[in-house]
Order: structure tokens, then C-alpha cells, then sequence
């Protein structure tokens, strides 16, 4: 432990929102992952700019999470402060059509918001696991709908330790990209501009959507969700169940059954299963179609 650091940390974080040799399989989806050396839950924007600041004056190693349901942690865990912003900054208001969320608000909790306030657009994202920071780093979407379909602005923090506002459109959202990861932004809140509608007839909708999940994902195993992009031109689970790989197992690690495009910690896996699976995926839908399969699932 770096003492000055976790001093310091100290000064600036209540203790409670601070725990060291954290086992992060508590905080990811998967359900596997080593301990962080700290694991940091701030309760506002200056606790969050604090906590990055410290660590890079102290050379500490850090990563931002959320919900941790697109995250595999490695089974040694993570050198350094793992930074939550989840429950703590998950605030929700709306103003007219106007929703506005702090990063840490789970996206279906968002959309059900909307709902409650007669507001369509956001249907889509009822059914996705993470929260609005992930959301909006990777453009989440499903079912036809994107973040970058409702998105107006998001607040950072900069490269500088700066709070910022940053527009829709500076964010060059594409298919499961945003430029948050390479300009280094941490995503703090998120404005999005929904429609007027009739409540029953969304929330009708989004009760539609979520029968549609329970019926074709495995939801009832821990997983990070879709494990693949869609290659262009195909769709991951058809190759993956074509090259034979559907119920293909490494360790307590599995290719769902019920979808070819999830991998699931079906029985006690450890993130080496995971990882094994993944790679042994790719290699063979590779080997069998020359389609290069990439990961839509973050590994720290």
C-alpha cells in the first residue's frame, strides 16, 4: 500500500467510501476477478476529479467503472484504485423532454424515468445491465435504438482534471464507439432530448422488449452481456453457433446455449476460463469463415 496516497485519499473521501484488497468478482457482472489494491466510491464530481488527481500525482494505476456488466477483471485482480461511480452519483431529473442523469444512474432505471414521465425514445435501453456512463462511452443500443439517438451533451472531466461539457456530436458516436476512451474523458452526466408519447403505450414496449430478453439471452448465468461486436456484414452468434462452438465449454466458462453471442459463467468459472473461451472462439470462427470476431467486453 502506498501510504501517502491512501492518506491523502483519505483527506479528500469519507473512509467508507474507500476499501482495499477489494475482490472486484463482488462488483463486475461475470462474477470473476482478483482483488484492486483500492476500490473508491465518490459521492460528487470533486470527490471523483480528487480521486484522479491522487492517483496520478502518486503514479497510482486507475480505471473507472460503473455497474461492471462489460468488464473482465484477470484473476490476479487490479494493481491499483478501481474508481465506482455507481450508486453514489445516480441521480435521475427530467425537465419537459429533457432527461438528465448522473453517470452512475443504471440505464434501465433511466428509461423507466422517461416512462413514468410519458417520455419515448429511450424504450431501447430498458433492458441494458449498465449504467449511463457506460451507456454513453461505448453508445450502447439494442433493438433498433442508440445513445447517440437521444444524446444532447455529456459533463467530464478532461485530461486536465477539468469538469467540461462536451456535445453530442463532438463525441463521434458510432457502433459501439465514442472517442470518451481516447480523449480520456470520465463521463460524470448525460442530457438526452426524448418525445412526447402515452405512457401505456411505452411502457407496453419496453414490457415487449424484456419478454423478447428473457426468451433469447441467458439471464439467468452471470455474463457481461453480448460478448462480441457484430462483424460487418455477419452477426457473432450465427458464425460462433455455425462453427459448431454453441455449449462449448472451458472450465466453469460456456457459449449460451440459449445464444451463441454470450459467454457465461455457467459453474464457478474463473476470468482465466473466460479469457480461454473468448480466444478459443475467435481462433476457430476465424479459422472456419476468416472473420476476425472482436470483443465488445472490456479486460482489465
Amino acid at each position: 500500500m502506498n501510504k501517502d496516497f491512501f492518506e491523502q485519499l483519505n483527506a479528500k473521501i469519507d473512509s467508507d467510501n474507500i476499501k482495499t484488497n477489494e475482490q472486484m468478482k463482488e462488483h463486475i457482472t461475470f462474477r470473476v476477478g482478483g482483488p484492486a489494491d483500492y476500490y473508491i466510491t465518490p459521492n460528487s464530481n470533486e470527490q471523483i476529479v480528487s480521486a484522479i488527481k491522487l492517483c496520478k500525482k502518486y503514479d497510482v494505476p486507475f480505471y473507472i467503472i460503473g455497474n461492471g456488466s462489460n468488464l473482465i477483471v484477470r484473476d490476479e485482480g487490479f494493481r491499483g484504485a478501481i474508481i465506482e461511480i455507481g450508486t453514489n452519483m445516480s441521480e435521475i431529473t427530467v425537465e419537459g423532454n429533457t432527461v438528465t442523469a448522473q453517470a452512475g444512474a443504471i440505464l434501465a432505471k433511466v428509461a423507466v424515468s422517461a416512462m413514468e414521465n410519458s417520455l419515448t425514445g429511450m424504450e431501447f435501453a430498458h433492458g441494458i445491465p449498465g449504467t449511463l456512463g457506460g451507456a454513453v462511452t461505448m453508445n450502447a443500443g439494442a433493438y433498433g435504438g442508440e445513445m447517440k439517438d437521444i444524446l444532447v451533451s455529456v459533463q467530464v472531466i478532461n485530461d486536465d482534471g477539468e469538469i467540461i461539457t462536451v456535445a453530442a456530436n463532438d463525441l463521434k458516436l458510432g457502433y459501439r464507439y465514442s472517442v470518451v476512451p481516447k480523449e480520456h474523458y470520465v463521463v460524470l452526466s448525460a442530457t438526452m432530448q426524448l418525445k412526447e408519447g402515452d405512457k401505456e403505450a411505452i411502457k407496453e414496449t419496453m414490457a415487449e422488449l424484456s419478454a423478447k430478453r428473457r426468451e433469447k439471452q441467458p439471464l439467468e448465468y452471470p455474463s457481461a452481456g453480448s460478448t462480441f461486436k457484430r462483424p460487418e456484414g455477419y452477426f457473432a452468434g450465427k458464425l460462433i453457433e455455425d462453427a459448431g462452438l454453441k455449449g462449448y465449454a472451458v472450465g466453469g466458462a460456456m457459449v449460451s446455449k440459449k445464444h451463441s453471442g454470450f459467454v457465461i459463467n455457467y459453474d464457478g468459472a474463473t476470468a482465466e476460463d473466460i479469457l480461454t473461451l473468448i480466444d478459443n472462439v475467435r481462433e476457430k470462427v476465424y479459422e472456419q469463415f476468416g472473420v476476425e470476431l472482436e470483443t465488445e467486453v472490456k479486460v482489465l
